[in-house]
């Protein structure tokens, strides 16, 4: 099932007994953070939601130490709030980092479809084009989960097109906030069918070297989620 579908609805212990995913020795800690961030971001496990460092190393089978390297960085990165001898929570969503980030997010995004429409992108679209047409399978099938990962590479790929990969990396290291938005928005009527309008908008406009409907395009399909931010916010307090 669904975490975005089901945001509000009671959940099985986050980490039960059953099947467990295994862990390499080599950089555990950075398994572990990815692992959690993924749970964080993905509204597993929701703000407010009490961690024990205990519980995860017995999960993941591994000492405490990786654990609490991981959620330090999480912490870093503002999806856990550590108070010290006491507990560790999920962060609130906070907007005004959110915000933040979708500013940095925009201005990347704004030159590297620059970039491309003028530099006669479009023979490098194509893992942008496979992105487009995945999420459309997904959406077909239901799988909202897949949907939100691919809407991810889609951006990716573009910045991979232009040769500066690691800035989106820096973008998604800063992105939890805003990525939890997006995923309460998500299972909205229309949203991802509209989030598909976009991508292929971007694409066609770049392909056609129209600067000014690629920035547009982006312009509008990065807003979305903001410009809703206060129904959202109404819909789902205990998030915020």
């Amino acid at each position: 099932m669904s975490a975005r579908s089901t945001a509000s609805s009671d959940r099985t212990p986050p980490f039960a007994s059953g099947e467990r995913p295994r862990i390499r020795r080599i950089s555990a800690s950075q398994q572990i953070h990815e692992a959690l961030r993924d749970r964080i971001v993905g509204l597993d496990l929701r703000p407010g939601q009490n961690l024990s460092r205990s519980e995860i190393a017995d999960y993941y089978g591994v000492s405490q130490t990786p654990v609490r390297d991981a959620m330090l960085k999480l912490e870093e990165d503002g999806l856990l709030v550590i108070y010290p001898q006491s507990k560790t929570e999920v962060s609130r969503i906070d907007v005004v980092q959110a915000r933040e980030t979708q500013f940095l997010r925009l201005s990347i995004e704004l030159e590297v479809t620059r970039r491309l429409a003028l530099d006669g992108g479009e023979k490098r679209l194509a893992p942008a084009r496979d992105m487009l047409a995945r999420q459309g399978a997904a959406l077909a099938a239901g799988d909202l989960d897949s949907f939100a990962e691919l809407d991810h590479r889609f951006h990716g790929a573009l910045c991979e097109a232009v040769g500066v990969a690691p800035l989106w990396r820096l973008v998604t290291s800063r992105s939890g906030h805003i990525d939890r938005l997006r995923n309460l928005n998500l299972p909205d009527p229309g949203k991802p069918a509209e989030i598909m309008k976009y991508h292929g908008c971007i694409l066609d406009a770049i392909a056609a070297g129209d600067l000014a409907g690629a920035e547009t395009a982006v312009r509008e399909h990065l807003s979305g989620t903001l410009a809703t931010v206060d129904e959202i916010i109404a819909r789902f307090p205990d998030y915020f």
